[in-house]
């Protein structure tokens, strides 16, 4: 015999309240860095989502088609005596990222810019040199 109790959502309201202050759903893991890659006849442009970040923690390095993208996020130590925290979503810590492009890129050409939490990079293409004929001597 099945002695199921019909859902209440005001049971489940005062429940909640007093067993748990808040609640969330389930626990998710944290959101890796969310990149966006266009492609253009020049060559690439990046689009990095790092909300948090200050422009100086971020570090990006270029070498060959592969591009690494890293910054650190640092947590505010502002926290009033006797306030004590829930729950915290934000990540802290290191955030890592690479890809490689389907071109050779030109890294003294590339051009990085960071507004609103977004790292935005022009990533132009090696040029390649024609092939050339050797006389042998």
């Amino acid at each position: 015999m099945n002695t199921l109790k019909p859902f209440d959502p005001v049971e489940d309201f005062f429940r909640g309240f007093f067993v748990r202050p808040v609640a969330f759903g389930k626990d998710d893991e944290v959101a890796p860095m969310r990149v966006d890659v266009r492609e253009s006849a020049e060559g690439y442009e990046v689009h990095a989502e790092m909300p948090g970040v200050r422009k100086e923690d971020i570090q990006v390095n270029v070498e060959g088609a592969l591009v690494s993208i890293s910054a650190e996020r640092r947590q505010d130590k502002d926290q009033r005596e006797g306030d004590r925290v829930i729950r915290s979503e934000r990540h802290f810590g290191r955030i890592e990222r690479s890809f490689r492009l389907g071109a050779e890129l030109d890294a003294e050409h590339t051009l990085a810019q960071f507004a609103d939490g977004v790292l935005t990079l022009k990533l132009p293409r090696k040029e390649v040199q024609p092939k050339q004929k050797i006389a042998i001597e």
